[in-house]
């Protein structure tokens, strides 16, 4: 068996050193569930990525945080499909379409972009929690909850860049993740954001796809219309395109790849 090829991924950017860095795993066959969490957690980035190719057509897809597995990642997706291609295990012509914890999910190219076919997530209004807020240390225009983030509004682009979470108290406070977003000022985009996740041993998610899945269904019902240029304005940054299609959302953004090699550790296949 040849030794899994791995590749880090800067995703939602065409700029090498910005955007999100996902690791993806190229495997021969599935994969023991801990011998992955131990490669995420040596890759150290936010998501780890392991694809398989699977009989009858299509891949399976999982992610790894350093500390857990997730059920939904939209940069290390679109890692995962600039690899397929870039590597020629998918012509360039052909969708990529994952088997994921979160159902089937499709990427396919349009022009220089990769687009994304996610699950909608709707956010619904929640009681704001006190001891969120202040590990946040923000001023909340809006509190709700796509059912594992929680979507915290504040008032400007400003506040969002400003904001300076205590994440000892925000993984205390919010047991998966938790959203910042305001209306954008800078020209050229709708809303913009920030990600953070202590909980799940991500401390800042420098551009978060699946987050846009809730933020594109929240921003869809206040500015009345379904598209969007989203900007992540973490100190990475990174650019996304959303559009909301009813219960399905269209990520968009670009990917390079700034290194490839091979693990030098035996795959431990999975016993299922």
């Amino acid at each position: 068996m040849k030794p899994p090829r791995i590749f880090q991924v800067d995703a939602f950017t065409e700029t090498a050193f910005s955007g999100n860095p996902a690791a993806v795993c190229l495997l021969e066959r599935e994969a023991d569930r801990a011998w992955m969490q131990n490669v995420a957690r040596e890759m150290n980035l936010s998501e780890t990525a392991f694809v398989v190719r699977r009989e009858g057509g299509g891949f399976g897809l999982r992610w790894f945080t350093p500390s857990v597995e997730i059920p939904l990642c939209g940069h290390a997706t679109l890692a995962s499909a600039h690899v397929l291609w870039e590597t020629g295990e998918l012509a360039l012509e052909e969708l990529a379409r994952f088997s994921t914890l979160s159902g089937e999910l499709i990427a396919g190219r349009k022009g220089e972009w990769i687009e994304l076919d996610f699950p909608t997530k709707p956010v619904h209004p929640v009681s704001p929690k006190p001891e969120l807020l202040e590990a946040l240390g923000v001023t909340a225009v809006f509190v709700g909850s796509d059912g594992a983030n929680d979507l915290v509004q504040v008032g400007s682009e400003a506040e969002v860049v400003a904001a300076q979470p205590d994440l000892v108290r925000l993984k205390a406070a919010s047991p998966y993740g938790t959203i910042v977003t305001a209306a954008a000022s800078t020209n050229g985009y709708d809303f913009v954001s920030r990600y953070f996740a202590p909980s799940l041993g991500i401390n800042e998610d420098p551009v978060t796809g699946s987050s846009h899945c809730a933020l594109g269904a929240y921003w869809a019902t206040l500015l009345k219309k379904n598209s969007f240029t989203a900007r992540q304005v973490s100190p990475r940054g990174g650019t996304l395109r959303v559009e909301v299609q009813g219960p399905r959302t269209i990520l968009g953004g670009k990917a390079i790849t700034v290194s490839r090699g091979e693990l030098l550790v035996p795959l431990v296949p999975s016993v299922l």
